[in-house]
């Protein structure tokens, strides 16, 4: 009966261990878990067929006191301990998890004296690796609980708050009221309702046009806002405030402008708001108006977002929570503070504020490159790519950047690392790389690059798709030429600063991700023999069994390394391709067929405007055909790969920026920026203007979203140029604008799309690089490209006068 139990027991062992080593193999592809290490695992179940009389001998041979004893461990090994160790001349050597000395064949461990003896030193190791790490975990589990435990305690109390304080306050009530006024007819209301609050929002819809007003040949619509304080025990004169809001008028413009601006009041005392047209033909103009009352100044809530998008950097450089429940939480605290002055959105205008687009693009790339990794075609490309390289770590990685930067000035940031995030781990993987620091020079060049072109970058498309900056000569050609030739110097400088800052960065990894994971499951397997205590024959049998287990795997682990450093020293390209190789030729072809489809649609959009498809529906189109010819039956596996933590985190930023916005957080930094250039004496203004708007763009992009930030500045500046006091031309402030959005995205993991998209799938291949991490090389590259920027811009616009 017992032997019987016994084989019944190394049958579900053996069972379990191809389970586990299964469960290792799917944090990787399956082509290169098949391709790589696949045959190696066939070795896990041979050492444990063992007969009965073998058995019955390691009982008698071998003691459980002795087991239970043990010796110090000398080599003063743990879980931490490397299995692969470099020398000074990047050569590999070898050590076991035990005795440093033995190295051994590779012929299975069968029992005998070796056998008993490495039994012995196993369970001496077992006894104080659980004793050491037992004592360790009595130290450090209290306050590793007590910190867990006060910061969900804190972070719930702040969520719970956030939450009371939205619900306690309706949605804004803004009915819209619609009007006609004429160069006879004016309107004209009166609010009474005011109450005691500071700050009267108003907004105005109508065919409004960009710019400053020309009072000469424009006509314009006045809005006038009148309070007057009536005397009474705290003021004994009568106090009147009156503003006068002038918007230009467009005469051919049939569609509505929104244009919004914030009045501060005395008291609660009744408003005169009154509306009048100055036409030069007698027409009549539709206007749409709708007012806000809000409970704090301007001044107030600039602090309240500044506190609000501090603590969403908090969370994330310490990562006390996920990135995207950093997000989520930002969006509910914006959405509160919004609630408490007043103006709370409703449902759908959050709703509205998502970018559906990025989302719609988001997704239907992810969707095309599941589907495209099927075919092995990213490794096949990491085989050519180390070929082109010949094995040379530095070149290739130029080379991956210098394409990145190429592609990405012609697509957008967020589908090239798409397509060269996979591509990347896999080569990294074949040639025993740290992906992250590939990656994140692969992201940081994409940003430079996508600055090139008007298409490359979202702040670009912006400045270009701006009416009243076409007019003033700044369109697709214009921008690209000049942009282009200062980013070819940026990206030529930013290679040796990158050598630099890699100087001392170890790319090769110690161990590999297969190696890891096999020497988590041995110790998990001693953990698991330390546990049980021998007090009946047959729990004496189960730990012996569990203890040559671990012995097993540990010859594994050994021709695991053996075979690894083959495949890595032979370092050919016939030893890569019989590893990585195109699985799924026809899958191939189709895969390839739709991806041309799209990228050249992408293109499409940006210089045919008969094309009615934005990038998100090319997108979502190019991934629903590659479905119907890929015959995907299994929808399971493609949605699995999408990055749906990705996708909440955007929709929760937008939400947070939009948030931030209506908090005038963006509105205060370009009218600050507008009132320093106005302050500096008139013959040195554009030089402080170009470096000033420069430094203010990057830094503001590398903390929030440089899409609104690059939205709400340019009317800044065009009212800055117009200024006749100011006197200064367009386009060397939009040009430093561009310049320092765009760069500016490399200074944090969140400044730019590419990088939080490039941290997903990098995370969900198992190589997820921090905050911290991604700082530490982005900024300063983003100081060094910025600091070439400037001088381009002002060499190029105060040396020799271009653009003025």
């Amino acid at each position: 009966m017992f032997l019987e139990n016994k084989n019944n027991l190394e049958m579900e062992m053996a069972q379990a261990s191809a389970q586990g080593l299964q469960g290792r193999g799917s944090l990787r592809s399956p082509e290169v878990v098949a391709g790589d290490f696949g045959e190696l695992r066939l070795l896990e179940g041979i050492s444990e067929r063992r007969d009965a009389h073998k058995l019955q001998h390691r009982e008698d041979g071998f003691s459980v006191v002795n087991v239970l004893r043990g010796k110090s461990n000398a080599a003063g090994l743990s879980e931490r301990s490397p299995l692969l160790r470099f020398s000074q001349d990047d050569s590999m050597t070898y050590m076991t998890l035990h005795d440093p000395g033995f190295v051994g064949g590779e012929e299975l461990w069968d029992g005998g004296s070796l056998d008993l003896e490495k039994r012995y030193r196993l369970g001496s190791e077992v006894t104080g690796l659980s004793e050491s790490r037992s004592g360790s975990s009595e130290k450090s589990d209290p306050l590793d609980h007590l910190s867990l435990i006060s910061k969900i305690a804190t972070m719930f109390t702040i969520v719970v708050l956030c939450s009371l304080f939205f619900s306690m306050y309706p949605d804004r009530d803004d009915p819209w009221r619609m009007l006609a006024v004429s160069s006879t007819d004016s309107f004209s209301m009166n609010l009474t309702d005011f109450g005691d609050n500071a700050l009267l929002k108003l907004q105005v819809g109508g065919p409004f046009s960009g710019g400053k007003l020309d009072p000469d040949n424009q006509d314009y619509i006045l809005v006038q806002v009148e309070q007057t304080e009536q005397t009474g025990q705290r003021r004994r004169r009568t106090q009147q405030v009156i503003y006068n809001w002038t918007i230009p008028l467009h005469r051919e413009r049939s569609d509505q402008i929104l244009v919004t601006k914030t009045f501060e009041m005395l008291s609660s005392d009744p408003i005169v708001i009154s509306v009048q047209a100055f036409l030069q033909e007698g027409d009549v103009v539709p206007l749409s108006m709708t007012h806000q009352a809000l409970y704090v100044t301007v001044e107030t809530q600039v602090v309240i977002a500044g506190v609000i998008l501090t603590g969403v950097y908090v969370l994330i450089i310490f990562e006390i929570v996920h990135r995207t429940l950093a997000a989520m939480l930002g969006s509910l605290a914006a959405l509160a503070a919004l609630a408490v002055i007043g103006d709370r959105p409703s449902l759908v205008t959050v709703v509205e504020w998502i970018d559906y687009e990025t989302l719609a693009l988001l997704f239907g790339m992810m969707v095309l490159v599941a589907i495209f990794s099927e075919t092995g075609f990213f490794d096949y490309c990491a085989v050519k790519a180390y070929q082109l390289s010949r094995g040379r770590v530095w070149p290739m990685i130029i080379i991956l950047c210098l394409i990145a930067a190429i592609l990405s000035a012609f697509l957008d940031n967020v589908t090239t690392m798409m397509l060269f995030t996979p591509v990347t781990i896999r080569l990294c993987e074949v040639l025993n790389l740290d992906p992250r620091h590939v990656l994140i020079a692969e992201v940081i060049f994409t940003n430079i690059g996508g600055a090139a072109t008007a298409v490359g970058d979202p702040p670009n498309v912006i400045i270009v798709s701006n009416q009243a900056l076409r007019k003033e000569g700044i369109d697709f050609a214009s921008f690209t030429g000049y942009m282009s030739l200062g980013i070819c110097l940026v990206l030529f400088t930013s290679f040796p600063f990158l050598r630099m800052l890699y100087w001392n960065k170890k790319l090769y990894n110690k161990e590999s991700i297969e190696i890891v994971e096999l020497k988590h499951e041995v110790l998990v397997w001693r953990q698991t023999a330390q546990r049980i205590n021998p007090a009946s024959r047959e729990e004496t049998a189960v730990k012996c069994l569990l203890m040559q287990k671990v012995l097993n795997l540990e010859s594994l682990l050994r021709k695991m390394m053996k075979t690894f450093q083959r495949c890595i020293s032979s370092m050919g390209y016939y030893s890569f391709y019989c590893f990585h190789r195109i699985t799924d030729t026809v899958l191939l072809v189709k895969c390839v067929s739709v991806l041309a489809v799209v990228i050249f649609m992408f293109f499409l959009n940006s210089f045919v405007p008969s094309i009615h498809l934005e990038l998100g529906w090319i997108a979502i189109l190019g991934s629903l055909w590659l479905l119907v010819l890929a015959d995907v039956q299994d929808f399971e596996i493609i949605l699995h790969r999408v990055e749906w933590a990705t996708l909440l985190f955007f929709a929760g930023l937008f939400v947070l920026m939009e948030a931030l916005a209506q908090l005038q957080l963006i509105d205060y930094i370009g009218e600050q920026t507008a009132l320093l250039i106005k302050s500096v004496p008139e013959d040195q203004r554009l030089a402080v203007a170009i470096i000033l708007v420069m430094w203010v763009s990057a830094l503001a992009s590398s903390l929030i979203d440089n899409i609104p930030f690059t939205a709400a500045m340019i009317p800044v500046l065009i009212n800055l140029s117009q200024d006749e006091d100011v006197n200064l031309p367009i386009k060397p402030l939009i040009f430093s604008l561009a310049m320092g959005a765009c760069l500016g995205g490399n200074g944090t993991l969140i400044g730019a799309s590419a990088n939080v998209v490039c941290a997903g799938i990098a995370e969900q291949h198992g190589y997820g690089f921090s905050f911290i991490e991604f700082f530490k090389l982005g900024f300063p590259m983003m100081i060094m490209t910025c600091m070439i920027g400037m001088c381009y811009l002002l060499a190029t616009h105060i040396g020799l006068g271009w653009n003025m």
